[in-house]
């Protein structure tokens, strides 16, 4: 199979609804409270900040390092994060629905309390399950969107075979995107969940070896932020998904 050169996964920066859902739930609330649709939900100060940071690490790599194509999900914060990471760089993205965030259906917009007090046959059925194959009535299982990046990937290497790519999406989706490069099972990307939280502008890289096989570089990486003087997000205030 043809394969990329090099790729990278960055997720947004800090969203105006990071810092919600961590005040909702630090609250014990039901409710995370954003009002724009999950597609409108932009950046935070930081959030801006940490792409500014982000651009600023991608200007510094060498030219045989830097990426040749981006492609970003179409949900505003992660347009513009890349906007502003990739200003000046003359790298030029797309767009592609594909690289969404992983849609919530009914549990949209509430906090994992949320999910129990008002859904608790749902987060029973989550729990008999599993979070990997469990699909929230009117949203996606892991495994959902595991199809539609697989078909992205697929893409990007007819596409681009030999050059170095970077994408711009959400936290699942880094995790999603380890699971199909590197072939991990289910149990391994599930204890993946449970030992991470994916960090806002962090990097997860993979560079293609001696076989043409890409193997993984860098994972959940933010000290490119605190070197360019940006607030990595704290991991106690990174949001991650109510189920």
């Amino acid at each position: 199979m043809a394969e990329l050169a090099a790729l990278w996964i960055v997720r947004h920066g800090e969203s105006t609804a990071n810092v919600a859902a961590t005040r909702a739930e630090s609250s014990g609330a039901e409710l995370i409270g954003v009002t724009p649709r999950d597609a409108d939900v932009p950046l935070s100060e930081t959030g801006e900040e940490q792409a500014r940071a982000t651009g600023r690490w991608l200007a510094g790599l060498p030219p045989e390092r830097r990426p040749d194509v981006a492609v970003v999900s179409p949900y505003l914060r992660a347009v513009r994060t890349a906007e502003l990471a990739l200003a000046g760089t003359e790298v030029p993205y797309s767009r592609d629905e594909r690289l969404r965030d992983r849609e919530l259906g009914i549990l949209d917009g509430l906090t994992p309390h949320g999910v129990v007090a008002r859904f608790p046959d749902e987060a029973e059925r989550r729990n008999r399950l599993g979070k990997f194959y469990y699909r929230p009535p009117g949203g996606e299982s892991w495994t959902d969107v595991a199809l539609r990046l697989r078909a992205l990937l697929g893409d990007l290497r007819r596409d681009h075979e030999g050059q170095r790519v970077l994408l711009f999406g959400h936290d699942a989706l880094v995790f999603l995107v380890r699971y199909l490069v590197e072939g991990l099972t289910e149990e391994e990307l599930m204890a993946l969940t449970r030992q991470y939280v994916i960090a806002n502008c962090s990097v997860t890289g993979w560079s293609a070896d001696d076989s043409g096989r890409l193997t993984l570089d860098d994972f959940n990486d933010v000290g490119h932020l605190r070197r360019q003087g940006a607030r990595p997000t704290r991991e106690d205030e990174v949001h991650a998904e109510p189920v």
